[in-house]
C-alpha cells in the first residue's frame, strides 16, 4: 500500500460505544490528513451520519479496507452546523426514547426499547427495540409520526446487537467484545463450555446479554492447544489492541497467537 492509498483510509467511531469502521475518504482536506478528534460527515448504511475519527494502524486499517465502490464512506469535514444540529437531535432522541416508553407501556406492547437514533439529514427517528416474537407496532407508529412530524421506524433487534449497542464490561473486566472486535455473532453452545473443562453454573458463562458468552466459541480452540487458535487465557495473549484482531504482527501475543494472525506473521 502506497502513502497516497494509506491516507485514503481513515477509522471513524459514529457512536461512542461500537468498534471503530475503516473507510474510504475522497476528498481530503488541505493538508492531506484527517486527524485524531476530526468530526466528519459519513455516508453510512442507514444514510448520513456523524462520526469522530480515531487513532488507527495502517496495516490492520489495509486488512479492513472497503471495497472500492463501497457505498460507506468519509464525505468530509462536518461544518459547525453539523455539529448544532446534531445536538439538536441528541435532545430529540432522548425526548423520543422517553415517550416512546410512555407509549409502549400504556398500549401494554411486549417490546423493550433499546435506543432511538435520529438521522443526521433529520428525515427519521429510527427506534431499535428487542421482543420476544412479533409485535404490533403500527398504531404505535402512528402515533410517534404524529408526536413528532417525521418518519418513524422500529427495527427489532436481537440481545446480543443491544449489548453491542449500548455497550458495558465483562466478568473479565475488559469492554465486551461485542463493542470491541467481533463483527459477527456465530452460534455458541454448552457443548463449547464443557470442551473446555468449564464450571456449568448460568452465571458464570452467562455474558450481559443473558446469552452464553461469545469468547466460550473464539477462545475453544486455545482450549485445544491449536496453534493460532485464539486469544483466551490459555494462550497468554497480552495483545492491547484486544483479541482476534492481531495487529499486523504476533509479536505482542504469547504462545497461542490471536486468531487473525496468518503462517507468514510469525
Amino acid at each position: 500500500m502506497n502513502p497516497s492509498d494509506s491516507a485514503r483510509l481513515v477509522s471513524v467511531k459514529l457512536n461512542p460505544v461500537g468498534r471503530a469502521q475503516t473507510l474510504l475518504f475522497g476528498n481530503l482536506p488541505a493538508n492531506g490528513l484527517l486527524r485524531p478528534g476530526d468530526k466528519v460527515v459519513v455516508h453510512a448504511e442507514t444514510g448520513p451520519a456523524l462520526g469522530t475519527v480515531v487513532r488507527s494502524i495502517p496495516q490492520r486499517n489495509d486488512r479492513r479496507r472497503p471495497a472500492a465502490d463501497s457505498s460507506q464512506r468519509v464525505v468530509r469535514l462536518a461544518t459547525r452546523e453539523d455539529l448544532v444540529a446534531r445536538t439538536k437531535h441528541e435532545h430529540r432522541e432522548r425526548e423520543a426514547y422517553r415517550v416512546g416508553l410512555l407509549k409502549v407501556r400504556e398500549r401494554g406492547l411486549g417490546m423493550k426499547l433499546t435506543r432511538v437514533e435520529e438521522a443526521l439529514d433529520g428525515s427519521r427517528l429510527v427506534f431499535y427495540f428487542t421482543a420476544d416474537g412479533r409485535v404490533d407496532f403500527r398504531e404505535l407508529v402512528r402515533e410517534l409520526a404524529s408526536e413528532f412530524h417525521m418518519r418513524i421506524e422500529m427495527r427489532q433487534i436481537g440481545v446480543r446487537d443491544e449489548a453491542k449497542m449500548i455497550g458495558g464490561y465483562g466478568s473479565c473486566g475488559r469492554p465486551l467484545c461485542c463493542t470491541t472486535f467481533l463483527t459477527s455473532f456465530p452460534p455458541v453452545s454448552i457443548k463449547m463450555a464443557k470442551q473446555q473443562d468449564l464450571s456449568l453454573n448460568p452465571s458464570k458463562l452467562s455474558g450481559l446479554c443473558g446469552r452464553l458468552k461469545c469468547c466460550l466459541r473464539y477462545e475453544l480452540p486455545n482450549a485445544k492447544d491449536v496453534v493460532h487458535g485464539g486469544c483466551g487465557d490459555e494462550g497468554g495473549c497480552d495483545n492491547p489492541s484486544g483479541c482476534g484482531t492481531g495487529g499486523g504482527s504476533c509479536r505482542s501475543c504469547g504462545s497461542g497467537g490471536c486468531g487473525s494472525c496468518g503462517p507468514g506473521d510469525h
